[in-house]
């Protein structure tokens, strides 16, 4: 079956189709679709774009909340297998399902830590990354001024947006 393309959906289509491009906000969705969408948007960049217009037009409690939709890597909600399917296929792809013991003692320390730090969970695009060059982006990351790391997740979040689409989309 073809869907149709996101310019041509209803509402409710578009927002159960995209809503968890952005985790567990499908107001972004919503408020995309409300803008209005045109044959640009059919695609994952074209589509991209709106929905990252829309997340980045939001204030800065609303881009916190989207932040702090997102697991932990290497979790509690992975080892309890209740991450979203996107969040599990992403995090498996990176082998972060696969840790060591000591491997995952790390990642635990390591989101108290930067969670402590910045009041929302380590965020990374891991999709083709390796546990090691995750876990140094994580030793350098969490010593970053709170407004750079902040800057930083908005950007890895709107990466991980854009690999979900061209999963989605053509």
């Amino acid at each position: 079956m073809t869907l149709p393309h996101p310019s041509t959906m209803d509402r409710d289509l578009f927002t159960i189709r995209f809503g968890g491009v952005f985790e567990h906000s499908p107001w972004i969705a919503a408020a995309a679709w409300e803008a209005g969408l045109t044959h640009d948007q059919d695609t994952a960049e074209g589509l991209h774009a709106a929905l990252c217009a829309v997340f980045r037009a939001a204030d800065h409690d609303r881009q916190l909340g989207v932040l702090c939709a997102h697991p932990d890597l290497a979790g509690r909600l992975a080892v309890a297998g209740e991450l979203t399917a996107s969040s599990s296929a992403e995090q498996a792809s990176a082998g972060l399902d696969r840790c060591t013991p000591a491997e995952f003692a790390r990642f635990q320390e390591l989101n108290a830590a930067y969670v402590e730090r910045f009041g929302f969970p380590f965020i990374m695009a891991v999709k083709g990354r390796s546990r090691a060059e995750i876990l140094a982006a994580f030793e350098r990351r969490v010593g970053n001024p709170r407004d750079t790391e902040f800057a930083t997740a908005l950007a890895e979040v709107e990466t991980i947006a854009l690999l979900r689409l061209k999963d989605l989309l053509p």
